[in-house]
């Protein structure tokens, strides 16, 4: 009887401490498609992304919430999707709240994100990297939307440097570089040297040390821990340390980047940008050391994706794209048309891995269709916490740990006011899109089968005015009035 009243004392504390797994939730800035060895990649290494690629399951058609960062990173918080979110843009706050010399329009005081979520259910909760949806002291601020500690960029425009003068801890500012690089600057007289553009304090590094950190801290810890990770890798500007440079070949570049297309002018172009992707796969080996050094490996899902596709084109006449980056000699995107900034699916689609010892398969791949929209549900129904309310996205955590098809999903949907303005719906195996809706020149609506062709090579718009039909009608209904960031949708 004593030993039948231990079980039944002891087994619920073991199903609640199994329902309430660490999170760490790991993000890229404009890493594209096929920029990592397990989707493909053949001159960049990233030994420790596929180690978590063979220890997790890898996925094949998840999406960013948006083509470009901020919102992007507000469909990921908030669970709402383009048509809904509140930051459609990468706005400045200073546009509307002239008070904040730095950081982007901050999400409202009254919007729930899913880190106020955790911490509403006992959960300690940090984030180290590039937030974007806010500055300190906005009710965009990260400490009020759901962080415990927040270390690393608030703004975006000041993330363009890797050696700042400050990063923030909290509302605090923390001098890092007395003497900052900028992101942006003239290429030198006598031209651009291997070492040029190098501040004392590599801000990134410090980022992940406040990581490993936390994660020793939490060691031990009754309560589990959200740790949120934006590393600002791979987004130009590009000025990485030397010695992470000179890991690649010298041959891959003959020809020098003169700053053509904005930010930093760089000696040796491809071997930076490939330092940058080599240097945040060393981040994602660090962070996972760390879990295992603090006993909580086998207890937290590990979470790895980008915020949306490859760095875009610059001026024709340049081989470069902006900042200096080559997506053509790395085959960022895969195959993929486009880029950042672009519905089309090298701007939008992204890798996603997942890892969750014991509960999410192994070395398994996964074709379900999923978007940042999905997070919320996903996360708070893998954590065992209430389900938020009316969510855009779905709860992806049957399909995460069952390793099986996805029963028919929502629309997912993309309404972006920049680039010329663009929407976008994916139904099922079909994308339909329109771009051009705030500029000069309105382009037709154009559908893709993406599974049957995922370079979008074939417009499918002719025989399939069913689908438009459908998509314009989708947009209609979910798309919210926004007068900071307006788009009508187009008849």
């Amino acid at each position: 009887m004593i030993r039948t009243l231990f079980l039944l004392m002891f087994l619920p504390l073991t199903a609640r401490a199994a329902e309430h797994p660490n999170v760490v939730f790991i993000i890229a800035d404009d890493l594209g498609w096929g920029e990592l060895g397990c989707y493909g990649q053949k001159k960049i290494p990233t030994p420790n992304i596929d180690k978590l690629a063979t220890e997790g399951t890898r996925f094949t058609h998840h999406y960013s919430g948006a083509p470009v960062c901020a919102p992007a990173r507000c469909v990921l918080m908030t669970g709402k999707h383009l048509g809904h979110a509140e930051i459609r843009g990468n706005q400045q706050a200073s546009v509307n709240f002239p008070q904040y010399k730095e950081g982007q329009q901050p999400i409202s005081a009254e919007v729930p994100t899913l880190p106020m979520a955790f911490r509403k259910a006992g959960y300690t909760t940090a984030a180290m990297g590039k937030w974007g949806l806010g500055p300190v002291g906005s009710t965009g601020d990260p400490n009020k939307k759901g962080f415990d500690l927040f270390f690393g960029y608030n703004c975006q425009a000041v993330a363009h440097s890797y050696y700042p003068r400050f990063l923030w801890r909290n509302d605090q500012q923390v001098e890092i570089n007395p003497q900052p690089v900028p992101g942006q600057a003239k290429e030198p007289a006598g031209g651009v040297k291997t070492d040029s553009f190098l501040g004392t304090k590599y801000a990134p590094l410090l980022m992940v040390e406040e990581a490993e950190k936390f994660i020793a801290s939490e060691k031990g810890a009754e309560k589990p821990f959200f740790l949120y990770l934006a590393f600002i890798e791979p987004h130009v500007s590009m000025h990485p340390p030397k010695e992470w440079v000179d890991k690649f070949p010298a041959e891959w570049d003959a020809q020098p980047y003169h700053g053509e297309n904005g930010y930093l002018p760089n000696a040796r172009p491809r071997a930076a940008y490939a330092a940058m992707i080599a240097m945040l796969d060393s981040y994602v080996g660090r962070v996972t050391a760390a879990l295992e050094r603090a006993g909580a490996a086998e207890k937290t899902i590990v979470i790895f994706t980008s915020d949306n596709g490859a760095t875009h084109e610059g001026k024709p006449d340049s081989p470069f794209h902006i900042g200096g980056a080559d997506p053509e000699f790395f085959n960022s995107t895969a195959g993929l048309r486009g880029y950042k900034g672009s519905v089309y699916e090298g701007g939008i689609r992204i890798p996603l891995i997942v890892r969750y010892p014991g509960k999410v398969r192994a070395g398994a791949v996964n074709d379900t269709p999923g978007y940042f929209a999905d997070w919320f549900p996903t996360l708070c129904a893998a954590a065992g916490l209430p389900a938020p309310e009316k969510p855009d996205g779905e709860n992806l955590w049957p399909v995460i740990t069952g390793g099986m098809p996805a029963p028919e999903r929502k629309p997912m949907v993309y309404v972006y006011p920049e680039y010329g303005g663009q929407v976008a719906v994916r139904m099922g195996d079909f994308m339909v899109l329109r771009r051009g809706l705030a500029a000069k020149k309105l382009f037709d609506w154009e559908v893709y089968d993406i599974t049957r062709d995922p370079g979008e090579t074939k417009d499918l718009a002719r025989e399939r005015a069913d689908l438009i039909a459908k998509a314009r009608e989708i947009l209609k209904r979910e798309t919210s009035e926004n007068a900071v960031f307006p788009l009508a949708i187009p008849e």
